[in-house]
């Protein structure tokens, strides 16, 4: 399941996205590469990133419903010296939530259910908490109700296998998180409220119902509801990295990501399943292009999502788009209407992303390539970048420099470098993504505006002083008796080792990151807004740590 919510998994490490309106420098219509050039540079992007004898990828593109390429790279199983192959299959994650967005519509033509209907109709039982939950807040991540993969039990009884009831009973009695309709958040519970409707109003499974009516009747052979029992020919084994090394994927109950993330397909078949869309075969236009209009809030701020799809640019033209992450897998498919060009890879390595990517290669196919050029700031300039900005909702993120290196973080996040295209201007590392720095009439800096290729949002300078930890030293031998393992979950460790005077921590899956004293006790991370707390027992033995991310706080036992 695509998570930005649900990736953390109780990560260390999050995910974060940023927005301003500025085009990146594109090559003009008379200097478009020829279909030879483009896909020899496809072949970089993608030989770069996959490269032999490493987890690898499967990619396609479209253009004019005619598939111009179609190739592999890397491998598909690393124990049996498996080569990948473009026909192999893949957990698709979250762009199952597009399958399920379809049937909804369907059931909505045939007078079976209404957007506005209140999910209290199919599931009675459900404690709206005096609130009007709708399936269209469901559809569009506005419903307020609390993802399940957030939960810390998830990691748990992810690997249980769970009827639909059985997991709504998990989260439905969660707090709701905003009134439906009023704040957009990415929520794996609401498209699962989602495919139990489907079954409610359908009378069939939701796998029934998405095979009889997709993967069937458009020929999709290689697609299917996930299930790890079942011997499905050419499928992908699933890897994540763990420190420096790849290791098999951890295990999850393919009844747990359901109508929100449990769909296997390839990337010729997500084409079928795009051309059937456009082409109107599973609803109809006007149907299709309410699934592509940005929903909009309370408020009348715009979303970026519609019903199963997000709505981006990219290089000034339209796009519709879902990505996805699953244990072992991580996808991306993005169409361009105005093009007519429709991209899609597929990774079996969780720590592969291969979303820039394909952003990559949609964007040399229009013939808007991506393409910055760094230009060298002066200290002092940096400097006047440097502060603590909040946005309308008093969220806060931090510009800081380093050294002639200026930083961008958002409180709670990993830490990304900004670099200078033009005065003021900058773009994050490996991204699209642009921030621009507005100046008053003196000249200082006054506020920022950040662009995620479309969606843009502008954060004020505030007086307020940055963050300020200050490290201390720690006796090696204290520090030695931290080493060792802690369960912060069934399944999640926290490994804490020593390397000299540095202290090093990985999760489950994730890398080594060093962390930073600043008591005897208490430690920090910089690459992430948490913190460490080292406990004792009366003996002096440590026994306990608890890890303190988001205003969340995880208690692990040492068990090594």
């Amino acid at each position: 399941m695509t998570t930005r919510n649900s990736k953390m998994h109780l990560r260390i490490l999050s995910v974060i996205l940023f927005l301003t309106g500025i085009s990146f420098p594109y090559t003009s219509n008379s200097q478009v590469l020829s279909i030879k050039q483009v896909n020899t540079e496809f072949d970089k992007l993608l030989s770069g990133q996959f490269s032999p004898g490493s987890t690898g990828c499967a990619a396609l593109v479209a253009k004019d419903g005619q598939i111009i390429y179609k190739k592999a790279f890397g491998m598909a199983n690393l124990e049996l010296n498996v080569p990948m192959q473009p026909d192999m299959v893949f957990r698709l994650g979250s762009i199952t939530k597009q399958f399920t967005a379809i049937a909804i519509l369907q059931l909505m033509e045939q007078g079976k259910l209404s957007l506005q209907d209140e999910i209290t109709k199919y599931i009675p039982d459900y404690p709206s908490q005096a609130y009007k939950i709708t399936i269209e807040h469901l559809l569009t991540h506005t419903s307020g109700i609390k993802s399940f993969t957030n939960l810390p039990e998830y990691i748990k009884f992810s690997r249980e296998d769970l009827k639909p009831e059985d997991v709504i009973n998990i989260f439905k009695g969660q707090p709701m998180e905003f009134a439906p309709g009023t704040k957009w958040n990415y929520c794996n519970s609401g498209y699962f409220l989602l495919g139990y409707i489907i079954e409610k109003v359908s009378g069939n499974t939701y796998r029934e119902y998405i095979e009889e009516n997709f993967f069937k009747p458009l020929g999709m052979t290689a697609s299917c509801y996930g299930n790890d029992s079942r011997i499905i020919k050419n499928r992908a084994s699933g890897y994540q990295p763990e420190g420096d090394e790849v290791v098999n994927s951890n295990y999850v109950s393919m009844l747990i990501p359901y109508s929100a993330g449990a769909v296997q397909s390839t990337v010729e078949d997500l084409y079928k399943w795009n051309q059937a869309l456009h082409s109107y075969k599973l609803v109809k236009k006007e149907t299709l292009e309410k699934a592509f209009t940005e929903y909009k809030l309370t408020d009348g701020k715009g979303t970026g999502y519609g019903y199963g799809w997000m709505l981006k640019q990219l290089q000034g033209s339209p796009t519709i788009e879902h990505g996805g992450a699953i244990n072992g897998y991580l996808t991306n498919a993005i169409y361009l209407p105005k093009e007519n060009v429709f991209v899609a890879v597929f990774s079996n390595n969780n720590g592969k992303s291969p979303d820039m990517v394909s952003l990559k290669m949609a964007a040399l196919e229009i013939g808007k390539p991506f393409n910055m050029t760094e230009i060298p700031v002066d200290q002092t300039i940096l400097d006047q970048y440097v502060g603590v900005y909040e946005n309308s909702d008093g969220m806060q993120f931090f510009i800081f420099r380093e050294g002639n290196q200026l930083n961008s973080q958002r409180a709670g996040s990993s830490k990304y470098i900004i670099r200078s295209f033009e005065k003021d201007k900058f773009y994050f590392d490996n991204s699209f993504t642009t921030i621009t720095f507005i100046r008053d009439n003196s000249g200082k800096v006054k506020e920022v505006v950040i662009d995620d290729r479309g969606a843009k949002e502008t954060w004020e300078k505030s007086d307020k002083p940055l963050p300020n930890r200050v490290e201390i030293t720690v006796a090696e031998s204290i520090l030695a008796s931290y080493t060792g393992d802690y369960e912060l979950a069934p399944g999640f460790i926290l490994t804490v080792t020593k390397e000299g005077t540095r202290l090093f921590s990985q999760a489950t899956g994730q890398s080594k990151v060093e962390i930073f004293a600043e008591s005897e006790a208490k430690f920090f991370l910089k690459v992430v807004d948490a913190q460490l707390e080292f406990v004792k027992d009366d003996s002096g033995k440590v026994t306990k740590i608890i890890l303190d991310q988001g205003g969340q706080k995880l208690v692990g036992p040492k068990i090594k």
